[in-house]
């Protein structure tokens, strides 16, 4: 009878020890699994927008601004602006022009009356003189001195260009101290500017200046100050402008300078060289679907184009630009179309 009762018990007691173990079994399986997947995490992928590096033309430039101004005089050329003073004193006869209108070298402006002589009776005295003298009835000399009398009684023009102001009108007295014209090649213009002496060492001759207008003008450095100013510590440039370019006397204007040219350099978008924690210019090279951290040296910069030197760079390589800062030396990164 006692067999009997124990056996159910003792097989009760085997069924209970079974599910207890599986259930333990089961428990620490889930654990372990739970454990391992959190101290595996999976790489983080960053979003980033991309460009390629590509062979350009990058100029270095001093800019600044500068004023229109009329040509100063040359060996070959008079200066392109002539105020004109009365040869004498005396009275306005007449004026033959108006501001604003063109007049060839030689040209009378006007005529003066002096106090000893009125301007007709010179005209008369000259017209004598060479009847005279074709008749060998005067000499030489009498001829000059009537022609000289004249002279001293007309404002001419010493120059071929524009008259942009007449100072008098017909019964004006005048003397010598009078500007009565002036006239202006407005076809013979420069830029002036004045350039910190500190970058007096990157100006030379005939270098290409950028009148930053609509439309933009191209002009080029005629004129290099010796010396220094002592009021600003600039050096005084000067620029010829094309004879057709549309800027007037006194407009004021921005301008650079192109003072070196890199031709056929390697060059990658601003926004892709970065700073990286040591100071250095860096930007990342897309290899596959990875963004690589790789140290450059960096030069022109132009329109938003950095000129960009590295052994491992070639044209057509991609680089990361939106997104570039503050990435690690090695990201998985993924592309999207900005």
């Amino acid at each position: 009878m006692k067999k009997m009762k124990i056996k159910p018990a003792f097989t009760s007691l085997i069924v209970v020890l079974c599910v207890g173990l599986g259930v333990f079994a089961l428990l620490k399986f889930d654990g372990t699994a739970s454990l391992a997947d959190e101290g595996t995490p999976a790489a983080p992928v960053v979003t980033v927008q991309t460009a390629v590096l590509k062979r350009m033309t990058l100029h270095r430039y001093l800019t600044g601004y500068g004023t229109v101004a009329p040509a100063p005089a040359t060996p070959t050329a008079p200066a392109a602006d002539a105020p004109l003073a009365a040869p004498t004193a005396g009275v306005v006869a007449r004026v033959y022009v108006a501001e604003g209108q063109r007049v060839h070298k030689g040209q009378v402006l006007m005529t003066l009356n002096s106090a000893s002589v009125t301007v007709a009776y010179a005209q008369q005295e000259v017209a004598r003189q060479k009847e005279l003298f074709a008749q060998h009835n005067t000499s030489l000399k009498n001829l000059q001195n009537a022609e000289a009398q004249l002279a001293l009684l007309r404002v001419t023009a010493p120059l071929s260009g524009t008259v942009i102001r007449v100072g008098v009108k017909p019964g004006a007295a005048v003397d010598m101290n009078t500007v009565v014209a002036e006239v202006m090649d407005l076809k013979r213009l420069v830029v002036k500017t004045e350039i910190p002496v500190s970058d007096a060492g990157e100006l030379a001759s005939g270098q290409a200046v950028q009148v930053q207008t609509n439309p933009p003008v191209i002009a080029a450095v005629t004129f290099i100050s010796p010396s220094v100013s002592e009021r600003n510590g600039t050096i005084r440039v000067l620029a010829r402008l094309p004879a057709d370019c549309r800027l007037r006397p006194g407009q004021f204007v921005p301008l650079r300078i192109v003072t070196a040219v890199h031709r056929n350099c390697l060059a990658a978008p601003a926004e892709s060289v970065v700073t990286d924690i040591s100071g250095k210019s860096v930007l990342s090279l897309v290899q596959g679907d990875e963004a690589i951290q790789t140290p450059i040296q960096t030069g022109f910069r132009e329109k938003g184009w950095v000129e960009v030197k590295a052994a491992a760079l070639k044209p057509g390589d991609t680089v990361v630009t939106v997104g570039a800062y503050g990435l690690p030396k090695r990201t998985r990164i993924q592309l999207v179309h900005g």
